[in-house]
């Protein structure tokens, strides 16, 4: 008898266990581990499949410089990380860096030696999603989706518990391994730059700023203490290891700050997504087994969408963003790329326009307004982000929160988006 209470114990642990292992984002109505077509990466590999599109090899690269060209990623978005923190770890060290690529969309990982490019790309409904290309020149080079282990890492509270992205900042040992033990930064806009870039190569100028790249911990007793000096203002990574190698000598500074905003502000919308997606479906749900009306919106769905669109609100406007205390400067052409892009108002401005001075953006307010994701949002999600958007800018909002923005800020952030965003502008009335 005793045994068979212990069997059927374990059996309902094992069955909690299961139970509670399966993410709400992979439940109904996100369904995250269904097939993901409307994203960058499943549109080129249709592409492939229909023979109207080819990847070209290089010994050098394989099929990295064709994929970037595929997937419109410039190559003067690459930044360089040399902590052991990616599934092809053993590949990676200071003196063979990983290289990271990236456009609003998606993002290109390439290892020296690796056996696969690494790829996340951004599905406007579920987040981000993650796949493999074999480095081994083929005829039909396919695009392989991950099945679980990258949201290990990419679905945590790190990335707001919905697959995301991530900068992590670390303290690493001379072979590239990090010291776990000293703790390690989740870094975006928020951190200051002495939290920052530990494990990551940076190039360009920051004045009296001082940040965590470009060294090594060499006391593996004292890990902290680094030699940030020796870090700082570098320009040139040839003296490092070999910049020959890779398809440009940048690890651009620029890049990275605009990078840590994407990021999480990407995680954010991806929040609010799945808050408005999920809490409607509950709704649904619950209206059908309690018969009320099929439109009856909940309380607890008002607050749920009321609480995503503040965060989104709150970052996108750069809410307790680090302030720059002396001007930045990359050294790629990455600044002048990113900001051709800009969507601009009859004034020429663009909420992709840079400061770099004193903060990150010129008019705080984050470029991926204009993104899929935030289009494809349900209405009553976008509505109240409007709406959140609006109490800021027109100054209704009296939480000091948004102390940051100026009045002239302000006024040029509500202008751009009237001109440029005008549908979602007319939503917050």
């Amino acid at each position: 008898m005793k045994t068979s209470w212990i069997f059927i114990l374990a059996t309902m642990l094992l069955a909690v266990s299961q139970l509670s292992a399966q993410e709400p984002y992979d439940e109904e109505p996100i369904n995250y581990s269904d097939k993901s077509v409307d994203n960058p990466v499943a549109r080129v590999q249709q592409q492939l499949d229909e023979g109207k599109q080819s990847l070209e090899f290089d010994e050098d690269h394989g099929f990295l410089k064709s994929v970037l060209q595929a997937l419109e990623i410039s190559p003067e978005s690459q930044v360089l990380v040399y902590s052991k923190s990616s599934f092809q770890l053993q590949q990676i060290s200071p003196r063979r860096p990983r290289a990271l690529y990236f456009n609003d969309e998606s993002y290109v990982g390439w290892v020296q030696r690796g056996d696969v490019l690494e790829v996340m790309t951004t599905d406007p409904i579920r987040g981000e999603v993650f796949y493999t290309l074999e480095q081994k020149p083929e005829e039909q080079p396919r695009f392989v989706r991950d099945q679980g282990q990258c949201t290990v890492c990419h679905a945590s509270s790190r990335t707001q518990r919905v697959p995301g992205g991530l900068v992590r900042s670390m303290y690493v040992m001379s072979s590239g391994m990090p010291h776990y033990g000293s703790g390690t930064f989740n870094t975006d806009q928020t951190s200051p730059l002495s939290e920052r870039w530990g494990g990551w190569y940076v190039t360009g100028t920051h004045g009296a700023m001082r940040h965590m790249g470009n060294v090594i911990s060499e006391d593996r007793y004292k890990p902290e203490e680094l030699d940030r000096e020796a870090g700082a203002n570098v320009t040139d990574l040839s003296e490092l290891f070999q910049v020959e190698k890779y398809v440009t000598p940048h690890s651009d500074i620029v890049a990275l700050l605009v990078l840590e905003h994407q990021l999480q502000m990407q995680n954010f919308l991806t929040l609010a997504s799945h808050e408005a997606r999920r809490s409607a479906h509950h709704d649904q749900v619950m209206n059908e087994a309690l018969e009320r009306p099929a439109d009856h919106v909940s309380d607890t769905t008002v607050r749920r969408v009321q609480s995503a669109a503040d965060k989104v609100v709150r970052h996108m406007l750069m809410v307790d963003e680090a302030p720059l205390t002396d001007a930045v400067a990359g050294t790629s052409r990455f600044a002048e790329e990113f900001q051709a892009k800009g969507i601009k108002d009859s004034q020429g401005r663009s909420l992709r326009d840079l400061d770099l001075k004193t903060r990150l953006f010129k008019y705080p307010c984050s470029y991926l307004i204009y993104s899929k994701t935030f289009d494809q949002l349900p209405l009553n999600m976008q509505t109240t982000i409007a709406q959140r958007l609006r109490e800021v800018l027109d100054g209704e909002d009296t939480s000091g929160d948004f102390d940051h923005l100026s009045t002239a800020d302000r006024k040029a952030i509500s202008e751009i988006l009237q001109e440029t965003k005008p549908e979602l502008w007319k939503l917050g009335e």
